[in-house]
């Protein structure tokens, strides 16, 4: 079977999710999200065995493109994050009702469709192409089943679509460019392209500006807060959980191989944009008042320390910023279930309104404490693994990095234990809190299992990520050094 079968999955899952109609449409969207996960672990069984999954046809003959579908380390890595996160975001959204629910489960298959397809593209066409498609369903998803005031909402959810549109474009024209000097738009044929400092810096940019709108960084990040608290948890949970790990991922696989010597100029600024990302978003963290807000602004200080290590150009850089990929996103959408189950009985997502949650339900209260605590990458989750790789790769480049990065993870201690405390501790909160249901128990149960496990045992996923890791990294230091 070749990885293509994947994205057929998804998108007659899609399909058929729209035409089972609103009654059946959350279950056969769970049977086609599962699906694609079955076949995930049957191209991961594939791929450890040396057989070749890969996917080639021609599209069209001029200008020269395909259809090109790779399939390594790297990009199994996130095709599992991606078709696994997804069926828990599905199956966790059961225990709400949405109008015309056919439609929206139809989106949320048709955009984890297009990611899937954004992190296996191997020519740049077909690459940009699902990741403008991306786009489409989350921008639905938001606009209307999201919540709020809806003029507010529209006005969050267009500026969104507006700035990360806006930054593709650019990454177009970088493609169109690259196009011209090589003939060829597959990743392969990009990579040995021979750039000038000024056309790289000039490429660099393009990319950048497209990567920094999705991660985000630091100062493209404003539209982020307002999107995740307008979106209904699901549209949440794929946008923290998986969408803005394709700028992460196209980071690695695409900016850094094809404009080395840029980055390598620039990394200064690049880690202390990064970095500022860091800080920035754990002290607006300590201030907010929204449980989604609160959660938003941890993720983009997250996914800061994340960028910062890719850009040290390290092998440990690029490992460290993977790992935490994967472990960010099961512990974020954890956290947003988490928001989700609370708001489902309380009927708000303001902090002042919570509290007493673990007189009534000693359950949920251990297992959100769990999810915190790998938030804050306690030793023995996967978080940890995957932050003190980071901080190692910051450490090699700049000591002072490092220091940084590492005292404001302090802040996300503070600021997540002090949220935990304020929503779960306390007197008992006039407001029943009724016990969680089987379903939501075992939307839990599947991600603090990964969360330790991949904690204390961390080995299958690094042998999987690191020789496509250091190709890339020999890709970057052979053009470096040309």
């Amino acid at each position: 079977m070749n990885v293509s079968f994947i994205l057929i999955f998804l998108l007659f899952g899609a399909v058929a999710t729209y035409f089972a109609g609103d009654k059946l449409a959350k279950t056969v969207a769970l049977f086609f999200s599962l699906a694609s996960v079955v076949g995930s672990i049957f191209i991961l069984n594939q791929y450890n065995h040396g057989i070749n999954s890969d996917f080639i046809a021609n599209w069209i003959s001029n200008p020269n493109l395909y259809i090109a579908l790779k399939v390594d380390g790297l990009s199994l890595a996130m095709l599992l994050l991606t078709t696994v996160l997804t069926s828990i975001i599905i199956f966790s959204s059961f225990g709400n009702q949405y109008k015309n629910s056919k439609s929206f489960y139809a989106l949320v298959l048709f955009m984890s469709f297009a990611m899937v397809g954004t992190f296996l593209s191997a020519d740049a066409f077909l690459y940009y192409i699902f990741w403008e498609l991306s786009l489409i369903p989350i921008y639905f998803i938001a606009l209307v089943w999201g919540n709020g005031d809806a003029e507010e909402r529209k006005k969050a959810v267009i500026k969104f679509f507006i700035y990360t549109l806006a930054g593709s474009l650019f990454m177009l024209v970088a493609f169109i460019y690259l196009f011209q000097k090589v003939g060829s738009l597959m990743i392969g044929d990009l990579y040995t392209i021979l750039l000038t400092q000024n056309e790289q810096f000039w490429i660099f940019l393009a990319m950048f500006l497209a990567y920094a709108i999705k991660i985000p960084i630091i100062p493209f990040h404003t539209w982020q807060a307002n999107v995740y608290q307008k979106s209904p948890t699901v549209g949440t949970m794929l946008l923290s959980g998986i969408m803005l790990k394709m700028g992460l991922y196209s980071v690695i696989r695409w900016q850094l191989p094809i404009a080395p010597f840029a980055a390598k100029t620039y990394m200064t600024i690049l880690i202390a944009l990064s970095v500022a990302g860091v800080v920035y978003g754990s002290t607006v963290a300590l201030k907010q008042k929204n449980i989604k807000k609160l959660l938003a602004y941890s993720s983009l200080a997250h996914v800061g320390l994340i960028a910062a290590g890719a850009y040290t150009l390290t092998l440990d850089g690029l490992r460290g910023a993977v790992l935490q990929m994967i472990a960010h996103g099961f512990v974020v959408v954890g956290l947003f279930f988490a928001a989700e189950v609370i708001e489902r009985r309380f009927k708000t997502q303001e902090i002042s309104e919570m509290g007493g949650i673990r007189i009534q339900d000693n359950k949920f209260t251990s297992m959100f404490m769990i999810i915190m605590l790998a938030s804050v990458a306690l030793p023995g989750t996967f978080n940890f693994v995957g932050e003190f790789t980071l901080l190692y790769s910051l450490y090699s480049a700049n000591i002072w990095f490092a220091i940084i990065a590492g005292t404001t993870i302090i802040l996300g201690a503070v600021y997540m234990l002090k949220m935990f405390q304020h929503v779960m501790l306390g007197e008992a909160n006039a407001k029943v809190f009724q016990s969680i249901t089987t379903n939501e128990t075992i939307v839990f149960v599947v991600i603090i299992v990964v969360l330790l496990f991949f904690g204390l045992f961390p080995k299958p996923i690094t042998d999987l990520i690191t020789p496509a890791l250091q190709e890339i990294v020999a890709k970057i230091n052979m053009q470096l050094n040309s």
